[in-house]
C-alpha cells in the first residue's frame, strides 16, 4: 500500500513538472511574441519615417511625394486594426515610386541621398525578416496552444492567442536588388 501510494505520488510530481515545464514553455513563446512584435513595429515605423522624410525632400516629382506621404503618413497613424492594411499600401506606394532603378539614381545623387537611398535600402529589407520571426513566434505559440494538455489544464491562462501579421511586404525591385 505504501509502496503504490509513494508511485502514486512521484507520478503526480512528474506530472506537474511537466505541465509547469509547459506553462513556462508557452509563457516564453508569449514573451518572445511581444519581443518579436515590439521589433517589428520599430522596423515598420522606420520605414514609414524614411519614406515620409523623402516625400517631404523635394528630390521626388510632386505626385510621388504625395502618393509616398500619404501611404507613409496613413501607416504611422493607423489603428490597431487597420495596420496590416496600412502598412501593405505603403508597400505598394513604395513600389509604384521606386519601380525604376533610374528614380533610385535620382534621390542617390542628391546630397544625403546616398544615405537616404541605403536606409530607405536597409528599412525595406529589415521589414520582412521582422514579420517573418513575429509570425514564426505566433505559429510556434499557437501550436503549443492546441495541444490538448494546454487546452485541459489551461496553461495559457488568460492570454488572447496571439495573431500573425499578414502585409503585403515585397520591397522595390529597384531597392530589392541593392546590397547594404
Amino acid at each position: 500500500m505504501t509502496a503504490t501510494l509513494i508511485w502514486i505520488f512521484v507520478a503526480l510530481v512528474a506530472i506537474g513538472l511537466y505541465l509547469s515545464w509547459t506553462a513556462g514553455r508557452l509563457d516564453r513563446l508569449h514573451t518572445r511574441i511581444d519581443a518579436a512584435r515590439a521589433a517589428l513595429d520599430a522596423q515598420l515605423l522606420r520605414r514609414a519615417s524614411v519614406a515620409q522624410e523623402l516625400a517631404t525632400s523635394g528630390v521626388l516629382d510632386p505626385a510621388a511625394s504625395i502618393v509616398l506621404y500619404e501611404a507613409a503618413h496613413a501607416a504611422r497613424q493607423a489603428e490597431e486594426e487597420q495596420r496590416e492594411v496600412a502598412e501593405s499600401e505603403l508597400s505598394q506606394a513604395l513600389r509604384a515610386v521606386f519601380a525604376e532603378h533610374a528614380q533610385v539614381e535620382v534621390v542617390r545623387e542628391v546630397p544625403g541621398g546616398e544615405a537616404a537611398t541605403h536606409e530607405l535600402t536597409e528599412a525595406v529589407r529589415r521589414v520582412p525578416m521582422a514579420r517573418r520571426f513575429h509570425n514564426d513566434a505566433v505559429g510556434a505559440a499557437r501550436r503549443l496552444r492546441e495541444h490538448r494538455k494546454v487546452r485541459w489544464f489551461r496553461l495559457a491562462g488568460h492570454a488572447p492567442v496571439p495573431s500573425s501579421f499578414e502585409m503585403d511586404d515585397e520591397p522595390p525591385a529597384a531597392l530589392a536588388d541593392r546590397t547594404g
